[in-house]
C-alpha cells in the first residue's frame, strides 16, 4: 500500500463513491457510506461506475470503490465499460497521482476467484499512481454474519483515515444513529386520478425502438407454461415459452442480424409482487393503492427509477417496483429505527441494526429468510408511521432475474423457451419461502390471460365472430366462456357463467390486476353483471357487502372496469 504523506484529509473533503453491483449489495453498501458521510457533515456523491465519466477521475481527490465479483471472477454489468477503460495499456502511470482511494470488495469465498474484481482493481489503481488509504476490504458472503463482519471494522478505519486529525469542525458533532437522513425523493400525492393514464402509456410495447434491454424490455406474450416433472415429483419444473415476434431478435446472428441468441445465452425477466402481498403491504402502511403521485428527486443528479411512470399509482409502485418479498439488509433496519416513533419497536430495531446485534439479526431475518413485508408486519406501529417519501430509500427495487435460454431460433423461430425450477422451501417460519420470479411465472396461465364471456340467444343464430374467437382459443390466446340463453329450458346469461367461474374471475382481478370490459344491452345486463361481481368479491375474496361494493367502485374509478352499452 502506498502512502500520501503530503496530503492530509480535511473535514470539508467531498467523497465520491463509485460502485459496481449485480444484485444490489454493492449499491446498498455505497449508500451506507453516503449516510455515514452525511452524519460526519461530509459531502458525498454515489454513482454506478458506468454512469460516471471515467475521464474525470484524474480530478477526484478521494474515491471509494465498492465492487462485487460475479460468476468466475467477472465484473458486474454496470461497471464493464469502466473495467475496459481502466485497463487500457496506454494510460500513463501518473494518471491518478492526485487521488486517494480505497476499494471495498464483495464476494463469496466458496468461489476460486474470491473478490477477484476488487483485488485486481486495487492493484491497477496503484499502478496508475493512486494512493491507497487502506488495504482492500474483502467482504465475504460465506461469513456467518455476512460481509458486514469485515466491512464494519474496515469502515471504522476508513473514517479515521479520511478525517485525519480533524474529526469534525468544532461547532458540529456527529449526527447520532437514530436521526433519519434526508430521503432521496419526495412523493407529491395528486388529488384526482390523472385523466390521461400515464401508466398505460408507459407499458412496454411490442414495437421497440432498439434491442431489448434492462431499461427497455420487450413485453413478450407467454404461449406455453407446462410442468415437465411428474405430479408427485418433489420439484415443480416448468417449460415456459414466449412469443418474441416484433422484438427485433431473430436468426441468424452470423448473417448480419444484430440481435439474436443461441441456446445457453441469458434472458432477463422482470417479475411482479403478488396482488395479495401488495394489498397486505398497503394495509400495514396505511396506503391507498389507488392514490396517484409524482416523484421528485431532492438533489440534482439523482434520477428517478427507470420506467416509473409519472404520475404513478401506489398500486403500481408496490406491485412492479418495490421488492417487498426480498430479505431486508441491515440498512433497512437502520432506517426503520430512525423512522420509528414507538419506543419498544425502535429499541429493538436499533439493536438489530447495530454492529453488536448482527447475530440477532442473522437469527431473526437472514437464516429464516424473513421478507421485508413480514418484518413490517412484525413492527406494525413503526410500519404505519413510515413517511411515503422514504419508500424508495427503505425498500430496494425489484431486479430482473436471469434465466438460461433453452431453445434455438433454428428450431423455434420467433420463440424463446426457458426451463424454470419453481423455488419453494421451508424454514422455521410457518409460511414456505417462495422465489418471487419463478412463482410469478408459474402462476401465469397463457390460456387465461384473456377471458371472454360471450352471451347470445343461440350458437347457430347470433354467435358473432365465432370463427375468430375459436381460432384465438385454439392458439392459446383466449379462454372462451359462452352463455346461449335459449338453448336450454332454464335461461343462462353471462352473469350466471361469471358466478360459476367465480374463483377464476376473482383471481384475475385481484391477483393478476386484470381489466374488465362490459359491452351489451343497457337494460338489465350491466346491473346483473355488477351484482354477480359483487357476490364473487364476497364469496371468493371474503369481503363484506360494503367492502365488495367499494372494491367494484375502485375498479370503475381506476378505469379497470369499463362499460359500453346501448338501449
Amino acid at each position: 500500500m502506498q502512502g500520501s504523506p503530503g496530503r492530509t484529509p480535511m473535514p470539508n473533503t467531498r467523497l465520491l463513491v463509485l460502485f459496481g453491483s449485480q444484485t444490489g449489495t454493492a449499491q446498498d453498501v455505497s449508500e451506507r457510506l453516503s449516510r455515514e458521510a452525511w452524519r460526519r457533515e461530509l459531502g458525498c456523491r454515489v454513482q454506478a461506475l458506468d454512469s460516471y465519466p471515467v475521464v474525470n477521475l484524474i480530478n477526484e481527490p478521494l474515491v471509494i470503490f465498492v465492487c462485487a465479483t460475479t460468476g468466475q471472477g467477472e465484473p458486474p454489468d454496470n461497471m464493464k465499460n469502466f473495467w475496459r477503460f481502466i485497463f487500457r495499456r496506454n494510460l500513463p502511470s501518473t494518471s491518478l497521482c492526485q487521488m486517494d482511494f480505497a476499494v471495498l470488495g464483495l464476494g463469496d469465498s466458496s468461489y476460486a476467484k474470491f473478490n477477484f474484481v476488487a483485488k485486481k482493481l486495487h492493484r491497477r489503481l496503484l499502478q496508475l499512481g493512486g494512493s491507497a488509504l487502506l488495504p482492500v476490504c474483502l467482504g465475504d458472503d460465506q461469513h456467518e454474519l455476512g460481509p458486514d463482519a469485515t466491512i464494519d471494522p474496515w469502515l471504522h478505519d476508513l473514517w479515521e483515515k479520511v478525517l485525519g486529525p480533524h474529526p469534525l469542525p468544532l461547532d458540529l458533532s456527529l449526527t447520532p444513529p437514530g436521526v433519519p437522513w434526508p430521503s432521496k425523493f419526495t412523493l407529491k400525492f395528486l388529488q384526482e386520478v390523472p385523466s390521461t393514464c400515464s401508466e398505460e402509456l408507459c407499458v412496454t410495447g411490442t414495437d421497440p425502438q432498439g434491442p431489448p434491454s434492462e431499461l427497455q424490455p420487450f413485453l413478450a406474450p407467454m404461449v406455453t407454461n407446462q410442468r415437465v416433472t411428474g405430479p408427485s415429483h418433489f420439484q415443480d419444473v416448468r417449460l415456459i415459452e414466449f412469443d418474441i415476434t416484433g422484438s427485433g431478435v431473430s436468426f441468424p446472428r452470423a448473417l448480419g442480424v444484430p440481435h439474436s441468441f443461441v441456446a445457453g445465452d441469458v434472458v432477463l425477466i422482470q417479475p411482479e409482487n403478488t396482488a395479495s402481498h401488495v394489498q397486505q403491504f398497503c394495509q400495514v402502511l396505511g396506503l391507498d393503492p389507488d392514490q396517484h403521485f409524482t416523484l421528485q428527486p431532492r438533489e440534482l443528479g439523482v434520477l428517478c427509477p427507470a420506467r416509473l411512470p409519472q404520475p404513478c399509482s401506489i398500486q403500481r409502485l408496490v406491485s412492479q417496483y418495490l421488492d417487498i418479498a426480498s430479505v431486508p439488509r441491515r440498512s433497512f433496519f437502520e432506517l426503520l429505527a430512525c423512522l420509528s416513533c414507538h419506543e419498544l419497536e425502535r429499541e429493538k430495531l436499533l439493536e438489530l441494526s447495530s454492529a453488536q446485534g448482527q447475530e440477532d439479526l442473522c437469527e431473526y431475518c437472514t437464516r429464516p429468510r424473513r421478507t421485508v413485508l413480514e418484518v413490517l408486519c412484525d413492527f406494525p406501529h413503526t410500519a404505519g408511521a413510515i413517511p411515503p417519501d422514504y419508500l424508495l430509500d427503505l425498500i430496494p427495487l425489484i431486479r430482473p432475474r436471469a434465466f438460461s435460454i433453452a431453445s434455438s431460433l433454428l428450431a423455434h423461430p420467433s420463440r424463446l423457451q426457458i426451463l424454470v425450477a419453481v423455488v419453494q422451501y421451508q424454514t422455521r417460519l410457518k409460511e414456505p419461502r417462495r422465489g418471487l420470479c419463478s412463482n410469478w411465472l408459474a402462476s401465469l396461465d397463457p390460456g387465461q390471460g384473456n377471458v371472454l364471456f360471450f352471451g347470445c340467444r343461440q350458437r347457430d343464430q347470433d354467435f358473432y365472430w365465432e370463427a375468430e374467437w375459436t381460432e384465438l382459443q385454439t392458439r392459446g390466446c383466449l379462454t372462451l366462456v359462452t352463455a346461449f340463453s335459449r338453448e336450454q329450458e332454464q335461461k343462462v346469461y353471462v352473469q350466471h357463467r361469471l358466478r360459476e367461474l367465480g374463483p377464476l374471475v376473482w383471481g384475475l382481478l385481484d391477483l393478476r390486476g386484470a381489466h374488465f370490459y362490459l359491452a351489451g344491452n343497457a337494460k338489465y345486463m350491466p346491473a346483473d353483471v355488477s351484482d354477480a361481481l359483487t357476490s364473487i368479491f364476497q364469496e371468493e375474496g371474503g369481503l363484506s357487502g360494503p367492502a365488495a361494493a367499494a372494491y367494484l367502485a375502485r375498479l370503475q374509478r381506476t378505469l379497470r372496469f369499463q362499460t359500453e352499452t346501448w338501449a
